[in-house]
């Protein structure tokens, strides 16, 4: 099936050469060798030129916030990658960058050789910085260079409106998402690949040579060694895994249990996906087939509720609404707000009634040394950020209070969100993302609205409470492991 041209971006003036030696896909944040607009896009240029498909990806080292976490997780789905385009006969080039700038002229070696280069036109982070680079320098090379949007189920250029609420964007999907349904990326794409195995230039090879991926010192990367590797492992393998479990174990009391810490019926697939080692379009596909459901069955009429409009089962309808609206209402504000990641992006309401009580006196002031150490009077905040820290990861519910305790205890709202980022893109397997960056922005107001009474701190900003959170949620089992006790025992071994 061709990719639809909403989701091809064209970045050069070039046209697909034929007479060159092989069609390049840069793999740069879809790392899967399934569910992939990029990769189908890579192999309709095959399939249109009979040249063999050539894969590049790589992992800079000098990129903010790396560390042993974060490539440990990003090799982990490159060990699986290699093994895909082995088994199909695909040439695929592992690049691992020993120092910052090393990769240096790696794309463009290789783009030299290229019918054409497909990418990943992802909206966050470096990425699109690094693309329009890259595209400066193959415009000049006269090379043809296209970006494919496969970050959701919705195109993210299928509008040119920002949503600023949950319920407008809602709407809106409900009433455009249906004719998109159909224009789902191939489960196999490499399935009957027959164009024959592509030849890496022995320059290339030998000034970037590939990685052994099974022979990895992280040691040897400048990179932070004190974040650790993390317990959960990365990859396609471990993402299938992992989706396949929870449809089996927890998924059926996604509706009622998914905020409690205990037990939580919460899917864990966010770090899978922002690696790009999960598509949404698997997950869909999979809720799609146990619920038994088809397009048929949707609403007749667009209503802009969260439940009601897909005709899916109560848990069904509550985890869609988190992996199609919550999930891709980010990458509507990152694909078509570039500043969206700064203080000034925030709604005009919620900068003003944060200006109003910036000068407010905080119950508790702690320094950015203490709250990372998870060193507050709060049990339950301790408890979140330990977990954040210790696994990559953090209750979804508890990372909502996390950052209203960092508003409430730091001197001013622009060091609250730059702590916040600060300690999520640092710890957390699921930072940098532009779903991530809701969660910290909504603490701040976006996509939220003016809640009374007005508080000191907070102004208008929604409130939250560990108190009220101890009273909702179930919490023993999870303090028992991350709060002070738990890790007294840990240290005792």
């Amino acid at each position: 099936m061709a990719v639809i041209d909403l989701r091809r971006r064209v970045l050069t003036d070039a046209l697909p050469d034929p007479a060159k030696a092989y069609v390049l896909y840069w793999m740069t944040a879809y790392r899967r060798t399934t569910h992939n607009h990029a990769l189908d896009r890579a192999l309709e240029l095959c399939r249109e030129t009979g040249k063999p498909l050539l894969v590049l990806e790589g992992l800079r080292a000098g990129y903010r916030w790396a560390s042993d976490r974060m490539h440990r997780f990003a090799i982990d789905g490159m060990r699986d990658d290699a093994a895909a385009f082995a088994a199909a006969g695909v040439a695929y080039h592992a690049y691992l960058e020993p120092e910052p700038g090393h990769g240096k002229g790696l794309l463009e070696a290789l783009a030299a050789d290229a019918v054409a280069v497909v990418t990943d036109d992802y909206p966050a982070f470096f990425l699109p910085r690094m693309l329009e680079a890259a595209a400066d320098r193959l415009e000049d090379a006269h090379v043809a260079f296209e970006a494919i949007d496969g970050n959701g189920l919705y195109p993210i250029r299928d509008t040119d409106r920002v949503f600023t609420m949950a319920h407008s964007f809602r709407r809106h999907l409900q009433k455009r998402l249906p004719r998109h349904l159909d224009g789902a990326p191939v489960a196999e794409p490499l399935a009957g690949y027959a164009y024959g195995r592509a030849t890496l230039p022995s320059a290339v090879a030998q000034r970037w040579p590939a990685a052994d991926l099974e022979r990895i010192d992280l040691g040897a990367f400048p990179i932070d060694h004190s974040v650790s590797e993390a317990d959960e492992r990365g990859g396609s393998r471990a993402a299938s895994a992992r989706l396949g479990q929870w449809l089996e174990r927890r998924f059926s009391r996604y509706g009622d249990d998914r905020n409690h810490p205990d037990d939580t019926a919460a899917s864990g697939l966010s770090a899978h996906l922002h690696w790009g080692h999960l598509s949404p379009w698997a997950v869909f596909e999979a809720i799609v087939e146990r619920e038994g459901w088809s397009p048929d069955q949707i609403a007749d009429k667009p209503h802009g509720k969260r439940a009601g409009w897909w005709n899916m089962g109560p848990a069904a309808e509550a985890f869609l609404d988190e992996l199609v609206t919550w999930r891709e209402i980010g990458f509507n504000m990152a694909a078509l707000a570039p500043r969206f990641t700064e203080y000034e992006s925030l709604p005009d309401w919620a900068r003003k009634t944060l200006a109003d009580h910036e000068g407010d006196e905080r119950p508790y002031l702690y320094t950015p040394a203490q709250l990372e150490g998870a060193e507050t009077h709060d049990e339950i905040w301790n408890a979140a950020q330990r977990e954040l820290v210790q696994t990559g990861r953090m209750h979804n519910y508890l990372r909502m209070l996390w950052g209203k305790k960092i508003l409430h205890w730091t001197r001013s709202p622009r060091e609250a969100l730059e702590m916040m980022v600060h300690l999520n893109n640092k710890y957390a397997l699921d930072g940098r993302d532009p779903n991530s960056y809701s969660g910290i922005f909504w603490v701040l107001g976006r996509y939220d609205r003016a809640w009374g009474p007005e508080r000191p701190v907070f102004g208008k900003i929604r409130y939250m409470t560990s108190a009220s959170t101890r009273r909702k949620l179930r919490l023993t089992n999870y303090l028992a492991t991350y709060g002070e006790g738990g890790q007294k025992a840990l240290a005792l071994g």
